[in-house]
């Protein structure tokens, strides 16, 4: 089994979803419920990265390992690559990065994307089958296409690619799944490089990796993430299959 250590990044804005860390689901706050996901992987340790005294207490209150990181961070990546520094990791050390509004994600997943990370890439995340043709045309829905050795070729919110036979179909495209795998020298790297054009217009993080060339692994995902929690419906909804699993 592949090394890793597993950091969850919660920062309590959220413009869609205001304390989403905190928001309770089946009686326990989603980040509590990310974390026992992350705990039963084959973790190293899991850490919280967070710089809210708000999520400090209650994560430590629930058992969890916080590290507190500047409020000065643009993304979650920023923040993990904080921790990476104050821990002193070895620059091969792997790290995945777990979003904390994923309570209900598999945690083989996490395994996964840790072991998909090969001695070329910089990065290794995953991608899924669309479950849905009218999921290709939503922008929320991120597209990934890659080639034969399974390194990501683009990302996109738009349906790619573009089939002249059948326009906007996109069924060569993956749904990419926002789990991420990185040695902590390419974290750092990543962290430290200009926000790219592309970047700028997808509003996607991966595309300055891949637009400073760095190479990106997908794999298959093993098995359906579970739905995420971005709004209050999708709150309400993931509060509904977590009581019925009760």
């Amino acid at each position: 089994m592949t090394r890793y250590f597993a950091i969850i990044p919660a920062r309590y804005a959220s413009s869609r979803l205001p304390g989403k860390p905190l928001r309770l689901l089946a009686g326990r706050p989603m980040l509590e419920h990310t974390w026992r996901a992350a705990t039963a992987s084959a973790a190293q340790q899991v850490i919280i990265a967070t710089d809210d005294k708000r999520i400090r207490e209650v994560a430590e209150g629930f058992g969890a390992c916080v590290v507190m990181t500047s409020a000065d961070h643009a993304s979650g990546s920023d923040r993990i690559a904080e921790v990476a520094r104050q821990r002193g990791w070895m620059q091969d050390e792997i790290i995945v990065n777990v979003q904390c509004d994923e309570p209900m994600l598999p945690p083989q997943l996490i395994d996964q994307v840790a072991s998909t990370l090969s001695s070329a890439g910089d990065i290794a995340t995953l991608a899924t089958p669309f479950s849905a043709a009218t999921d290709i045309n939503d922008p929320n829905a991120v597209k990934v296409v890659m080639d034969e050795r399974g390194r990501a070729l683009y990302f996109s919110r738009a349906a790619i690619p573009y089939d002249r036979e059948s326009p906007g179909s996109g069924n060569a495209a993956l749904r990419h799944l926002g789990l991420y795998a990185y040695r902590a020298a390419s974290l750092h790297r990543l962290c430290a490089l200009p926000v790219a054009t592309l970047e700028r217009l997808e509003r996607l993080e991966q595309l300055r990796a891949l637009s400073a060339g760095m190479v990106i692994d997908i794999a298959i995902a093993a098995c359906g993430p579970g739905p995420g929690v971005d709004t209050e419906e999708d709150l309400a909804h993931a509060d509904k299959i977590m009581r019925e699993q009760q």
